[in-house]
Parts: C-alpha cells; structure tokens; sequence
C-alpha cells in the first residue's frame, strides 16, 4: 500500500455559524425532533444558559449548572439522574469543552442526542471523543452517540471570553490540528482541514490580544477551531493529548492552558519523526518557506506565540508540582497512543521536565 492510501468516514452532523445564530436554537431544536431539553452549564455560565432556556421557552425544562473541568464522574451521574427525572430528550450544551463533555457523559450512557453551543475554541463539539475522571484518573473514550447532533457556533457569545481564557482556548483548538497532521490515521482531507485550522488560529491570536471584541477576529479563531476539532473527531490522538489527559486529569490542572504548555514540547519530540507534519505546521503559523525548513520551527513557533501573548509557559506557573513528574511519566507510559516516534522514558522525562520549566524548545 502507498503511505497515502487512507479510508475517510463521514458523520452526520448540522452546523449553523453567523453572528446571532442563537436566535435560531429554538428551530435547530426541533430540527433533531427534540421537546424536552435540559440546558448545561458550568456555575459560571449559569445567566447564559438561562437566556438560552429563554430563547427555547417551553422546549426547554431545566438548566443544570454543575458542569466541571474534566468531568468527574459523580457529576455525570447527578446529570443523568436529573435527565431521567425530567424527562429530557435532549441537551443543550451552552460553553466550552467542560459542559460539552457533561452532555456527552449523558448522552454515553443515555443516548439523549446533544445540542451544542460553543463559547470557547476547545472544539468538543466536532469529536465523538468523550472523558470521564473517576478516582483520580481521566479514561477517553470514542463513541459516536457522544457527537452531537446540531452545532451553533455564534461568534457574539465569545466576545466576552476573558483574554487569557481565548489565548489558551485557542492553543487547545491549534493541538488537535498539529496532532491530526501526524495522526497514524491521518489522511489528506484531514491535512488540508488542519493547517487551514492552524493558519485561523495562527491569525486570530495576534487580533484578538489587540482588541478582545474585534468580532472578525472571533470569526477566524471560531471557524479554526471548528477545523481544528473536526480533524481530532476524525484521527486518532498521540501523545501530546496523552500527556494532557494524564496531566489534566490526574493533577486537575487547567484543561486549555496544560494544552498551550505542552504543545511545543510534544512537536519537538516529534520532529525527526514527522518532518512533513512539522514543516506544514510551521508554514501554517505563518513562517516563510526557509523558516520552516529548520527541524524545530514548529515548536519554536508555538512556543513564541504563546509567550508573545501572555500564555503560560511552564507546567510549574499552573499549579503542578515537581515532585509529581515521575508519576506524570509513569501515567504517560501506560496505554499508549500511536505516536511517531516512540515514547522513551529518558527522553519522556526530559520533555516533562522543559515543559515544567518552560524553556523554548531547541
């Protein structure tokens, strides 16, 4: 067989992006030929996820706002025990990856189809990729009853996303891309998705640091993460989102920010391996055809745009603690995802231990 040759699936899936597209959630509702939706939201969102409910009017029968970082699997089931009681055939997801993975925790074991509102780039909504943390460790899965069905993307409901929350939600959206670039499963349809995703994030980030309600500007960062998080729903993982699995679920670390940390160091891992991934990564973040060429412009270039736009840098500035890299290492051996170039323990301790620091790669 060619090293191109590849098998490419198709989901259903509805997605309506405009500007004010939320005023449509009533009909989108009753597209899926629901009646009876629950509303998720994080504590936070709680206001938002009302006026959805408002918006939904007797479609709508209750708002559940307990949605948590990594979903922890108590709360699922508290979810899914008010589902029942109401009667739900449906849930309205309005927010970032924490409430659109609670929907998929219902939808797992229930089956009630998913109606999502992305306010965030975490880009769940386009994967049937689901996590549940029990005990202290995050267990992933893949399951298409987790897809949602519908996808309103309305670029107004991020403009109040904080700044430090959009640069690091947007570095979240840009790993799923450079992963899918040397994804074992990787075809060219996903390549072509993915460096458009990456060169929209790319251009959005400088944009939004310099005016944060710049609505165009939350046009492309949207439009990248839709990209970016319909290439993770259609390839398989490798060990940078290994790595942010077991660091976010095991030390409950912020989900988008141990993305932003992490990214860097995993392409620089995985450089000799994934020359081509690399050099398209790095023309997608905007560097000239010479630039590109160098075996670490890649990570070099993710690195510095993060630290050009006050993202965190190191593992140690988001709460995580040197004492707990061997078992970070440990965690990261164990059940490995498919990844270009092995996982080497030495070399698996160094890259823990660059992203701890936050040294620039190289």
């Amino acid at each position: 067989m060619s090293d191109r040759d590849f098998v490419f699936n198709t989901a259903a899936q509805r997605v309506r992006f405009a500007a004010g597209s939320t005023e449509a959630l009533a009909t989108e509702l009753e597209q899926i030929g629901a009646r009876r939706a629950l509303v998720l939201c994080t504590p936070e969102q709680r206001a938002l996820a009302e006026s959805m409910a408002a918006k939904l009017g007797e479609l709508a029968v209750g708002v559940y706002d307990q949605a948590v970082m990594h979903v922890p699997i108590e709360t699922a089931r508290a979810a899914q025990r008010l589902a029942l009681s109401l009667g739900a055939d449906c849930a309205v997801a309005v927010g970032g990856g924490s409430t659109i993975g609670l929907g998929k925790a219902i939808a797992l074991d229930s089956g009630l189809p998913i109606l999502a509102v992305p306010t965030t780039y975490a880009g769940s909504e386009m994967t049937p990729i689901y996590g549940l943390t029990e005990g202290g460790v995050k267990r992933t899965g893949k399951d298409m009853r987790v897809l949602p069905r519908t996808v309103i993307y309305d670029p107004q409901l991020t403009l109040s996303l904080p700044l430090d929350m959009s640069i690091t939600s947007a570095f979240n959206a840009l790993a799923h891309a450079a992963e899918g670039l040397y994804a074992a499963d990787g075809n060219p349809v996903m390549d072509l998705m993915a460096q458009e995703g990456i060169s929209s994030i790319a251009r959005a980030v400088p944009a939004i640091a310099a005016d944060a309600r710049n609505l165009t500007a939350r046009e492309h960062a949207l439009k990248g993460a839709w990209l970016c998080g319909a290439v993770l729903g259609n390839v398989g993982m490798a060990l940078h989102h290994k790595l942010c699995h077991t660091l976010g679920g095991s030390y409950n670390l912020p989900h988008a920010a141990v993305h932003t940390v992490v990214l860097p160091h995993a392409l620089a891992y995985n450089s000799a391996a994934a020359p081509q991934a690399m050099h398209r990564i790095a023309l997608a973040m905007g560097l000239s055809e010479a630039q590109a060429q160098e075996p670490l412009a890649a990570a070099q270039a993710v690195f510095d745009l993060a630290r050009r736009y006050g993202a965190p840098t190191a593992l140690q500035a988001i709460g995580m603690q040197r004492g707990d890299l061997r078992r970070a290492r440990e965690l990261a051996m164990q059940a490995q995802y498919p990844n270009p170039r092995p996982l080497e323990a030495d070399a698996l301790n160094a890259l823990l231990l660059n992203a701890f620091e936050g040294r620039r790669p190289g």
